[in-house]
């Protein structure tokens, strides 16, 4: 039988007539920050209202990181009572801000003033009212606005009713009017501000040991920094390492995942950790902490960022498994736990236990690996697997290690369930692998870049677009041949802000898997060393170094916050934009069907574009290097996949067009 429900509690007393709520952006209740990045204007809106019909006023107080004073920021009267305001963000670290309103006396009094004069009723008391109130206003004034109100104050009284237009004094009304009582929203919410290369990026990932030009031998680090001019040539941003630590060699994989491993075989680079060392060391095979150096030294000459894989587990000869043993999970017999995936075994890899009774020392750790690659020169990580360890700790160890460095970036590799997806944006990490890969059809495009980029998620989830990875070969890539996987890059570079490929694997449109139904690559560099032909003649070099290039100077498409997607009569079509306050405007337009031509028409949402409905205006294909002259919203396309399966257009209104 439940409880007898209690009598409800009487709302203390309290003269505030002001709501503030519905603050915007706010990720869950405030217990996590929302994310931004250098150089970027933060959207804050929020429902501000009272009862009867006074006006409101509201702003935004902004605090900035360390002992900067706090800024206010106007904000403006949208519809429905929203409210907006937008700040620039200018330094790392996270930022605080919260919401204020208050009964707007002056605006009430002015605009109920002004439609009493246009009916011609007498208004010397209303004025004498005004008077009052910015005559108080101007005894708060400092500096030119004392002077300015004072004035204002003297005319009012007079009977002169030209101030209730004047908008030097609105302003300064709004300086120093009284807010008694002020409203303020019931939590301080934060802002994450990262560097911009959070915000935006073109990845390209590589194994080191494959690029040896000569095919019988292992690659090195050195070999590794002789292809940062190839990766640099075709517009990368980052360059990305899988794991260079020492592999192990108990229950070493062989090619192809084999359970064996033959002599010279060379095991997979996250089974990590040998008699060489553990995490912080590098594989004897690639070379030393010198080459390593060297790699990073050449990237940034080239304008590369290197990240490096972050892996935490263990291979059985690593260091920490005679050295730390309770960190990892024992079975009855006293064996270490090896990972298992049902019916799959991993005997080569032991998973460390979060849960160990010297979890405190674990996860000082782990967090001393990550500083020991900053040390060398590295700040972006790729996080493997990060849903198979506890929110908890990823959300210590990333505040952490931006306490301390609060450029380091973080990429989640998790293809999980989207709670988790997101859970560990929320707690952290400055960018998240997606299920683009597997998005295939025009609906399903749209639908779930949708979702990424509206709120609530865009505020907390930097989406970063692969078409592969060492890990993923989509049925579509197998199938598709050339058309799809030029299709897939356009997508993925044009869609996201960060995006990224498995190369050379990709570029050489690699597409074979091990077999049928299976998502693996036959012969899988995961497992072994392969011999890339990097002039091949079917190579997509060019046209990556295009699409980069094409990103590299279109702010538009350097970020997620604008991406509209436009009506087409054709299912196979998918229309979409970016736009940026410089003016940029691209609309890219991709055939999905990677065997067929197919043509229509797109219907442009002007408006959202920043043209009149019935404007003329040029469209210039970046990708195919074409100029069409398009009019109004509706226009035709067509695109045969096999010579380009996609238009990248810039937008200009024509000249000649008078509402140009």
């Amino acid at each position: 039988m439940p409880p007898p429900a209690s009598a409800p509690s009487v709302a203390p007393r309290d003269p505030t007539r002001v709501v503030v709520e519905g603050v915007r952006p706010e990720i869950d209740a405030g217990r996590f920050p929302a994310k931004s990045s250098l150089g970027e204007a933060v959207e804050v809106e929020a429902d501000v209202f009272t009862d009867g019909h006074d006006l409101v006023a509201a702003a935004v107080w902004v605090r900035p990181p360390g002992d900067a004073p706090t800024i206010e920021v106007p904000m403006a009267a949208l519809v429905n009572d929203r409210f907006a305001g937008s700040f620039t963000v200018d330094r790392l670290g996270r930022w605080a801000f919260t919401v204020v309103g208050w009964l707007d006396r002056f605006s009430t009094w002015s605009q109920g003033t002004a439609k009493k004069i246009e009916v011609d009723m007498d208004v010397a008391v209303e004025l004498q009212i005004g008077s009052d109130l910015v005559a108080a206003a101007a005894a708060r004034a400092k500096g030119p606005d004392a002077d300015l109100l004072a004035a204002a104050a003297a005319r009012l009284t007079e009977g002169h009713s030209a101030d209730l237009a004047d908008p030097d004094v609105a302003v300064a009304m709004r300086r120093w009017a009284s807010r008694e009582p002020l409203v303020r929203y019931g939590r301080t919410l934060e802002i994450n501000v990262e560097r911009e290369r959070a915000r935006h990026g073109a990845w390209y990932e590589f194994f080191p040991r494959s690029a040896s030009p000569d095919p019988a031998r292992h690659g090195t680090l050195a070999d590794a920094t002789r292809r940062l001019d190839y990766v640099a040539g075709m517009g990368f941003d980052i360059v990305y390492l899988p794991p260079i630590h020492p592999v192990g060699r108990s229950f070493r994989k062989g090619p192809n995942n084999s359970v064996e491993a033959a002599p010279g075989d060379t095991g997979s680079p996250w089974g990590i950790g040998s008699e060489e060392g553990g995490h912080t060391a590098v594989h004897p095979e690639l070379g030393t902490f010198d080459d390593f150096a060297a790699f990073v030294d050449r990237a940034r000459e080239l304008d590369l960022e290197v990240a490096l894989d972050i892996a935490f587990q263990c291979a059985p000869d690593h260091p920490w498994v005679t050295e730390h043993p309770e960190w990892f999970t024992h079975r009855p017999d006293g064996t270490i736990q090896y990972a298992e995936n049902p019916p799959k075994k991993y005997q080569d890899i032991y998973p460390i236990d979060f849960e160990s009774e010297n979890w405190e020392e674990l996860w000082d750790a782990l967090a001393d690996v990550v500083r020991f690659w900053i040390d060398k020169g590295v700040s972006v990580f790729r996080v493997d697997n990060p849903h198979t360890k506890p929110f908890r700790f990823w959300e210590w160890l990333i505040t952490t290690i931006h306490a301390e460095h609060p450029e380091a970036i973080f990429l989640s590799e998790a293809f999980t369930r989207p709670k988790v997806m997101y859970q560990l944006a929320k707690v952290g990490f400055s960018q998240s692998y997606t299920y683009f890969a597997w998005r295939q059809e025009a609906w399903e495009l749209r639908e779930y870049l949708t979702e990424l980029t509206t709120p609530p998620v865009v505020d907390f989830f930097r989406p970063n677009a692969w078409p592969n990875t060492p890990d993923i070969l989509t049925e579509q890539l197998q199938h598709g041949g050339r058309p799809v996987f030029l299709q897939r890059l356009v997508l993925a570079a044009t869609l996201s802000a960060n995006y990224g490929v498995y190369g050379p694997a990709f570029e050489l449109v690699e597409h074979r898997a091990v077999a049928p139904g299976s998502e693996e690559y036959l012969d899988s560099e995961k497992y072994q060393q392969r011999h890339w032909d990097l002039d091949a003649p079917h190579s997509l070099r060019d046209l990556v170094a295009r699409v980069n290039d094409i990103r590299r100077s279109h702010p538009a498409l350097l970020q997620d916050r604008t991406l509209r997607f436009h009506r087409t009569d054709n299912q196979q079509l998918l229309c979409y934009s970016k736009t940026h306050p410089s003016g940029d405007i691209i609309v890219v337009v991709v055939n999905v069907d990677g065997e067929q031509r197919q043509a229509g028409f797109v219907d442009l949402d002007l408006e959202s574009l920043g043209l009149e409905a019935d404007s003329r205006y040029e469209v210039r294909d970046l990708l195919g290097a074409t100029t069409y002259q398009w009019a109004g919203a509706r226009n035709f396309v067509e695109l045969d996949p096999h010579s380009l399966p996609a238009h990248i257009f810039a937008i200009a209104p024509r000249v000649d067009d008078d509402r140009a």
